[in-house]
C-alpha cells in the first residue's frame, strides 16, 4: 500500500526486523526539532515515550548503531492495526504505525474473512482510548467487519421468536378504558363522529419499535457489504445470508435510530444482535483511535479445524482445548492449575499432540536471532511436556507454524538411557482456504509413514 505522510511506519505482522530506519532521515521528517548530534538520545526517549502503545500493538522497537549511525527497527508479533505516535522532542503528534496482515491479494483482510466464515468464528477489534489516528479512517477497522457479525447475530435472532406487545389506535363503536377521550372530545361536535371512538390496543406483534429499528441497522449493514468497500469474495460469501433476511424482513419498516437500547429481558440472541449493531451505528460518530486484532486465536482454530478433518478421514477422534489438570496440596500463586494443548490426536492406542503457534520462524529459517532461538524452546518444552502423557515408547507432537509453504520437518529426540524416542514434527501452514485439502493430505501421508503410530 502507498505511504502517506500521516504513517511513521507500516510492516506485516510476524516481522522479525524491518528495514532499517535511519536515525538522521527520522531527525529530518519527524523529530525536527530534536538536535542531530544527539539523536540516539531521542531515539530512546521516543520509544519510552510511545512504550504502552507499542506494547499494546506487540511492537517491539531496536535501535542499533551509535552516533550519526544511528538507526531504529521494529519487531512485530502476531497483533494487527494501527496507534498513534508523538514525537519526545516536543510532545506533538506525529505518523501513525500500521501493523497489516500477512497476507496477499488486493484486500489485506480477504483471506481473514474467508477463515473466519468457515470456522464460524468472529472478528472483534479491541480498541483503547488513545489520540485520534494521524491517518484518519486510512487505517481503522473497515466497517464490513462488523457487518458481517452483524448479519449472523440477525440470522440466528430471525431463527427465533421476538414479539412484543406493540400500542395500536383503533376505531371502534363502543368505548373501552384506553379510548383517546381527548382526540374523541376535538371530533365528536360532527354527528357522524358520535359513535367513533379512538381506543387504544396492545397488539402482540414482531412488527415492534425494535424490529424497526433492527431493520434499520441491517438496512445500514447491507449497503456496506455490497458496497466497493467489500472485498468480491466477502460480498459474495454473504449473498445467501443476505437474499435469507431479505425475504424475513421483507414486511418490516425501518425506523431510524442512533442506538439500540438493551434491556435486561432480551434474549440472548436479541442482546448479541443489539451489541453488534450499536458498534455499527456508532462506528462513524467515534474517533478513529488505536486498535488491533489477535491472529493468534484465529490461526489456533484454523489448526483445529485441519486436525478435525485428518480424524474424520483416519478414523481418529481429535479433542481440542483438553485439559490435563494438575494436583497437589496448597498449589503456589504462580503454580498451573491445568495443561491445555490445542488439540489431541487420538487413534486407538496412540496420542499425538498439537500446538499452534502463530510466530514468525518459519518465516526466518535461518535467522540467528536470539528471540527467535528462545520463543523455539519454549514452544519445543511446551510439546514434549505434553508429549510425556503418552503411553507409547515412541512419542510424537505437532508444533505448528504459519508460513508460506506448505511444509512439515521432523525431529526426532532420543533417550540413549532407556530408549525413548520423541519425534517432534514441524508443520508450515499458509492461512489459506485454498490450502487445506494440501495440508491435509501432508499430515495423513506423515502419519502413514512414521514408526509405531496405527496404522491409518
Amino acid at each position: 500500500m502507498k505511504k502517506t505522510l500521516d504513517v511513521f511506519c507500516e510492516i506485516p505482522c510476524l516481522t522479525e526486523r524491518s528495514a532499517l530506519l535511519n536515525g538522521s532521515s527520522l531527525q529530518k521528517k519527524w523529530f525536527k526539532n530534536a538536535d542531530k548530534r544527539i539523536i540516539a538520545q531521542y531515539l530512546q526517549k521516543f520509544t519510552a515515550y510511545n512504550a504502552d502503545l507499542f506494547h499494546f500493538l506487540g511492537i517491539t522497537p531496536v535501535i542499533l548503531g551509535t552516533d550519526q549511525n544511528i538507526a531504529l527497527a521494529f519487531r512485530s508479533s502476531e497483533f494487527i492495526g494501527s496507534i498513534p505516535l508523538r514525537s519526545s522532542d516536543n510532545g506533538t503528534q506525529i505518523g501513525d504505525f500500521i501493523v497489516t496482515p500477512r497476507f496477499s491479494g488486493n484486500n489485506r483482510f480477504e483471506d481473514y474473512i474467508e477463515i473466519l466464515n468457515l470456522l464460524g468464528a468472529e472478528i472483534s477489534p479491541q480498541i483503547i482510548d488513545s489520540l485520534p489516528l494521524a491517518s484518519g479512517t486510512i487505517f481503522r477497522p473497515p466497517l464490513y467487519l462488523e457487518a458481517i457479525r452483524f448479519i449472523s447475530a440477525l440470522e440466528t435472532l430471525l431463527k427465533t421468536s421476538w414479539k412484543k406487545f406493540d400500542q395500536i389506535e383503533k376505531t371502534e363503536n363502543a368505548p373501552n378504558g384506553n379510548t383517546n377521550w381527548t382526540k374523541y372530545s376535538n371530533n365528536e361536535f360532527k354527528i357522524e363522529n358520535k359513535l367513533k371512538f379512538p381506543n387504544r390496543k396492545n397488539i402482540l406483534s414482531e412488527f415492534h419499535q425494535e424490529y424497526a429499528e433492527i431493520r434499520y441497522t441491517y438496512d445500514l449493514c447491507r449497503r456496506e457489504l455490497l458496497s466497493s468497500n467489500t472485498p468480491s469474495k466477502t460480498k459474495n460469501a454473504i449473498k445467501s445470508k443476505l437474499a435469507f433476511i431479505d425475504e424475513k424482513m421483507y414486511l418490516h419498516k425501518a425506523c431510524e435510530t442512533t442506538y439500540l437500547k438493551i434491556k435486561t429481558s432480551d434474549s440472548l440472541a436479541v442482546k448479541s444482535c443489539k451489541e453488534i449493531g450499536n458498534k455499527i451505528l456508532l462506528f462513524k460518530l467515534t474517533d478513529c483511535t488505536a486498535w488491533r486484532v489477535n491472529f493468534s486465536d484465529v490461526f489456533e482454530k484454523f489448526v483445529q479445524y485441519i486436525f478435525k478433518e485428518v480424524s474424520h478421514e483416519t478414523g481418529a477422534r481429535l479433542f481440542s482445548n483438553f485439559k490435563i489438570p494438575s494436583k497437589g496440596q496448597h498449589l503456589f500463586s504462580w503454580e498451573l492449575k491445568h495443561l491445555e494443548p490445542d488439540a489431541i490426536y487420538q487413534k486407538d492406542n496412540s496420542l499425538i499432540f498439537i500446538d499452534a503457534k502463530y510466530k514468525s520462524n518459519l518465516y526466518n529459517k535461518h535467522s540467528l536471532s536470539e528471540d527467535l532461538k528462545n520463543e523455539y524452546r519454549h514452544d519445543l518444552h511446551q510439546i514434549l511436556a505434553y508429549s510425556s502423557f503418552s503411553s507409547t515408547k515412541i512419542k510424537y507432537g505437532f508444533l505448528c507454524y504459519p508460513s508460506d509453504n506448505i511444509e512439515i520437518k521432523q525431529t526426532k529426540f532420543n533417550n540413549s538411557i532407556n530408549g525413548v524416542d520423541n519425534i517432534i514434527f514441524i508443520c508450515g501452514i499458509p492461512l489459506k482456504k485454498e490450502k487445506i485439502k494440501d495440508v491435509k493430505n501432508l499430515i495423513i501421508d506423515t502419519l502413514s509413514r512414521s514408526p509405531n503410530i496405527n496404522k491409518l
